[in-house]
Protein backbone atom coordinates (compact mmCIF):
# COMPACT_ATOMS: atom_id res chain seq x y z
CA UNK A 1 0.00 0.00 0.00
CA UNK A 2 1.00 3.60 -0.37
CA UNK A 3 2.52 5.17 2.74
CA UNK A 4 -0.38 7.61 3.33
CA UNK A 5 -2.78 4.64 3.33
CA UNK A 6 -0.67 2.95 6.00
CA UNK A 7 -0.92 6.11 8.10
CA UNK A 8 -4.70 6.22 7.67
CA UNK A 9 -5.16 2.55 8.60
CA UNK A 10 -2.89 2.85 11.64
CA UNK A 11 -4.62 6.02 12.83
CA UNK A 12 -8.02 4.35 12.47
CA UNK A 13 -6.81 1.32 14.44
CA UNK A 14 -4.71 2.94 17.17
CA UNK A 15 -5.04 6.74 17.37
CA UNK A 16 -6.69 8.16 20.48
CA UNK A 17 -8.12 11.72 20.52
CA UNK A 18 -7.21 12.21 24.17
CA UNK A 19 -3.78 10.60 23.98
CA UNK A 20 -1.43 12.40 21.54
CA UNK A 21 1.52 10.20 22.53
CA UNK A 22 -0.35 7.06 21.42
CA UNK A 23 -1.59 8.76 18.25
CA UNK A 24 1.87 9.97 17.23
CA UNK A 25 3.38 6.57 18.10
CA UNK A 26 0.82 4.88 15.85
CA UNK A 27 1.63 7.22 12.96
CA UNK A 28 5.35 6.70 13.48
CA UNK A 29 4.92 2.93 13.61
CA UNK A 30 2.97 3.02 10.36
CA UNK A 31 5.74 5.06 8.71
CA UNK A 32 8.87 3.28 9.96
CA UNK A 33 8.63 0.25 7.60
CA UNK A 34 8.84 2.68 4.64
CA UNK A 35 11.38 5.05 6.21
CA UNK A 36 14.47 3.19 4.98
CA UNK A 37 13.15 3.22 1.41
CA UNK A 38 12.56 6.98 1.54
CA UNK A 39 15.98 7.58 3.10
CA UNK A 40 17.91 5.34 0.70
CA UNK A 41 16.06 6.44 -2.43
CA UNK A 42 16.19 10.11 -1.41
CA UNK A 43 19.92 9.95 -0.75
CA UNK A 44 20.56 8.11 -4.01
CA UNK A 45 18.50 10.44 -6.19
CA UNK A 46 18.96 13.85 -4.54
CA UNK A 47 22.46 13.59 -3.11
CA UNK A 48 24.18 11.11 -5.42
CA UNK A 49 22.21 12.23 -8.49
CA UNK A 50 21.05 8.78 -9.59
CA UNK A 51 18.11 8.39 -11.93
CA UNK A 52 14.85 7.07 -10.41
CA UNK A 53 14.87 4.13 -12.83
CA UNK A 54 18.33 3.10 -11.59
CA UNK A 55 17.23 3.47 -7.97
CA UNK A 56 14.05 1.40 -8.30
CA UNK A 57 15.20 -1.09 -10.93
CA UNK A 58 18.70 -1.80 -9.58
CA UNK A 59 19.45 -0.41 -6.13
CA UNK A 60 16.08 -1.38 -4.64
CA UNK A 61 16.81 -5.05 -5.38
CA UNK A 62 20.46 -4.94 -4.24
CA UNK A 63 21.51 -7.20 -1.37
CA UNK A 64 22.51 -4.14 0.67
CA UNK A 65 19.14 -2.42 0.41
CA UNK A 66 17.20 -5.64 0.88
CA UNK A 67 19.14 -6.40 4.08
CA UNK A 68 18.05 -3.02 5.48
CA UNK A 69 14.43 -3.52 4.38
CA UNK A 70 14.45 -6.95 6.07
CA UNK A 71 14.90 -5.34 9.49
CA UNK A 72 12.17 -2.71 9.39
CA UNK A 73 9.78 -5.01 7.52
CA UNK A 74 10.10 -8.01 9.84
CA UNK A 75 6.99 -9.38 11.53
CA UNK A 76 9.33 -10.74 14.20
CA UNK A 77 10.84 -7.34 14.99
CA UNK A 78 7.43 -5.65 15.17
CA UNK A 79 6.01 -8.47 17.31
CA UNK A 80 8.86 -7.91 19.76
CA UNK A 81 7.99 -4.20 19.91
CA UNK A 82 4.37 -5.11 20.73
CA UNK A 83 5.51 -7.59 23.41
CA UNK A 84 7.79 -4.94 24.92
CA UNK A 85 4.91 -2.44 24.98
CA UNK A 86 2.61 -4.91 26.71
CA UNK A 87 5.30 -6.10 29.16
CA UNK A 88 6.28 -2.54 30.06
CA UNK A 89 2.64 -1.41 30.14
CA UNK A 90 3.43 1.38 27.70
CA UNK A 91 0.37 1.99 25.53
CA UNK A 92 2.33 4.22 23.14
CA UNK A 93 4.94 1.48 22.55
CA UNK A 94 2.21 -1.09 21.96
CA UNK A 95 0.57 1.29 19.44
CA UNK A 96 3.92 1.87 17.70
CA UNK A 97 4.48 -1.87 17.36
CA UNK A 98 0.88 -2.57 16.43
CA UNK A 99 0.96 0.04 13.67
CA UNK A 100 4.23 -1.35 12.29
CA UNK A 101 2.81 -4.88 12.41
CA UNK A 102 -0.40 -3.72 10.71
CA UNK A 103 1.70 -2.08 7.97
CA UNK A 104 3.29 -5.46 7.26
CA UNK A 105 -0.08 -7.22 7.34
CA UNK A 106 -1.13 -5.08 4.38
CA UNK A 107 2.23 -5.17 2.58
CA UNK A 108 2.66 -8.94 2.81
CA UNK A 109 -0.24 -9.82 0.45
CA UNK A 110 0.22 -6.77 -1.81
CA UNK A 111 3.80 -7.03 -3.10
CA UNK A 112 4.79 -9.25 -5.99
CA UNK A 113 8.32 -8.82 -7.37
CA UNK A 114 9.15 -6.06 -4.87
CA UNK A 115 8.33 -8.17 -1.78
CA UNK A 116 10.58 -8.22 1.26
CA UNK A 117 11.95 -10.66 3.82
CA UNK A 118 9.06 -10.38 6.28
CA UNK A 119 10.32 -13.09 8.63
CA UNK A 120 13.89 -11.88 9.16
CA UNK A 121 16.01 -12.97 11.06
CA UNK A 122 14.41 -16.43 11.16
CA UNK A 123 14.53 -16.79 7.37
CA UNK A 124 15.32 -14.81 4.23
CA UNK A 125 12.26 -16.29 2.47
CA UNK A 126 10.23 -13.84 0.40
CA UNK A 127 6.56 -14.32 -0.39
CA UNK A 128 5.79 -13.10 -3.89
CA UNK A 129 2.08 -12.42 -3.76
CA UNK A 130 -0.06 -12.81 -6.86
CA UNK A 131 -1.32 -9.30 -5.99
CA UNK A 132 0.36 -5.92 -6.08
CA UNK A 133 -0.88 -2.60 -4.77
CA UNK A 134 0.65 -0.81 -7.76
CA UNK A 135 1.52 -3.25 -10.59
CA UNK A 136 -1.37 -3.53 -13.06
CA UNK A 137 -0.01 -6.91 -14.17
CA UNK A 138 -0.89 -8.19 -10.69
CA UNK A 139 -4.29 -6.53 -10.15
CA UNK A 140 -2.80 -3.16 -9.11
CA UNK A 141 -5.65 -1.21 -10.69
CA UNK A 142 -8.27 -2.98 -8.61
CA UNK A 143 -6.17 -2.97 -5.42
CA UNK A 144 -5.51 0.77 -5.72
CA UNK A 145 -9.24 1.46 -6.06
CA UNK A 146 -9.98 -0.69 -2.99
CA UNK A 147 -7.22 1.10 -1.08
CA UNK A 148 -8.59 4.49 -2.07
CA UNK A 149 -12.15 3.54 -1.10
CA UNK A 150 -11.13 2.14 2.29
CA UNK A 151 -8.99 5.21 2.96
CA UNK A 152 -11.91 7.52 2.15
CA UNK A 153 -14.14 5.66 4.62
CA UNK A 154 -11.47 5.66 7.33
CA UNK A 155 -10.70 9.35 6.79
CA UNK A 156 -14.36 10.12 7.48
CA UNK A 157 -14.14 7.99 10.65
CA UNK A 158 -11.03 9.89 11.73
CA UNK A 159 -12.65 13.25 10.92
CA UNK A 160 -15.52 12.35 13.25
CA UNK A 161 -13.22 11.00 15.95
CA UNK A 162 -10.95 14.07 16.10
CA UNK A 163 -12.24 17.62 16.61
CA UNK A 164 -8.91 19.46 16.68
CA UNK A 165 -8.29 21.81 13.75
CA UNK A 166 -4.67 20.68 13.60
CA UNK A 167 -5.61 17.02 13.38
CA UNK A 168 -8.32 17.71 10.85
CA UNK A 169 -5.79 19.65 8.79
CA UNK A 170 -3.50 16.62 8.90
CA UNK A 171 -6.44 14.43 7.82
CA UNK A 172 -7.05 16.68 4.80
CA UNK A 173 -3.34 16.69 3.94
CA UNK A 174 -3.23 12.90 4.19
CA UNK A 175 -6.27 12.63 1.93
CA UNK A 176 -4.54 14.84 -0.64
CA UNK A 177 -1.32 12.79 -0.42
CA UNK A 178 -3.31 9.59 -0.92
CA UNK A 179 -5.48 10.81 -3.79
CA UNK A 180 -3.21 13.22 -5.71
CA UNK A 181 -0.69 10.68 -7.10
CA UNK A 182 -3.46 8.58 -8.65
CA UNK A 183 -5.03 11.61 -10.27
CA UNK A 184 -1.68 12.90 -11.54
CA UNK A 185 -0.66 9.50 -12.98
CA UNK A 186 -4.00 9.17 -14.81
CA UNK A 187 -3.80 12.75 -16.10
CA UNK A 188 -0.18 12.64 -17.30
CA UNK A 189 -0.11 9.03 -18.48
Amino acid sequence: MNTPAHLVFAAAAFAKPNNPRVTWAALLGAFIPDLSLYALAGWSMFVQGNDANYVFDKQYFSAEWQSIFAIDNSFIVWALVIVAGVALKKHWLWALGGAGFLHLCFDFPLHHDDARQHFWPATDWIFQSPFSYWDINHHGGLISLLELGLCAILLVVLWRRFNSRLVRGIIVLTAILQIAPGIMFRFFL
